[in-house]
């Protein structure tokens, strides 16, 4: 699968680099294998988040969204010092990461997580956490199908979205199309539809 654009929207003369091309390609690959509704976050090759099967294409850009953003919060320096004691499984340690990262863990959480590490957690605060997201770039977002309101494209950026691959044909693609050059965001309108029940 390759990405020949029919219209390429952007900012300026931004084209796709090559690793956003590849990103964006990927995510075609990926989407043509879930349920309709379907997008997709890529960067670097690596699949942080998909969103399928909900009543609303927005819905699915949340939903991928937040894994993408606990996707780059398991990289920030105070979940990487997590020290697990030994014997702890590679899929707790994964899971108490995750926990840690949403920031709601429950007294008995708090307790056990407290008894898998070898020194504390320490605190890891909301404005920390928005701050460190705040730093994600270079995502690349992929729709299985059209995208039919601005609000796509406004929350995609909150996950550090540049570069969008949708098949175009939305009533509303010049208001998506303004929203893309708007938050300096290049887009391939592919007109490859992925969409299917």
């Amino acid at each position: 699968m390759s990405i020949a654009p029919a219209e390429l929207l952007g900012h300026g003369d931004d084209v796709f680099p090559a690793e956003a091309a590849a990103d964006l390609v990927l995510g075609l690959a990926v989407l043509r294998y879930t349920q309709f509704n379907s997008v997709c976050y890529v960067r670097d090759g690596v699949t942080l988040g998909i969103g399928a099967g909900q009543q609303s294409r927005v819905d699915c850009t949340r939903l991928a969204g937040a894994k993408a953003d606990a996707w780059w919060l398991r990289r920030h320096p105070k979940v990487r010092a997590l020290s697990f004691r030994p014997g702890i499984r590679r899929q707790d340690r994964i899971n108490w990461r995750i926990r840690f990262i949403e920031g709601d863990l429950t007294p008995d959480e708090e307790g056990r997580l407290a008894k898998a590490l070898a020194a504390p957690a320490g605190e890891f605060t909301a404005d920390e956490r928005a701050r460190w997201v705040r730093r994600l770039d270079r995502v690349a977002f992929a729709s299985d199908g059209a995208l039919p309101f601005r609000d796509n494209v406004d929350h995609a950026r909150r996950h550090g979205v540049r570069y969008i691959a949708e098949p175009g044909g939305s009533i509303r693609s010049d208001e998506v199309g303004q929203a893309c050059r708007e938050h300096g965001i290049t887009m391939a309108r592919t007109g490859l539809r992925l969409f299917h029940h």
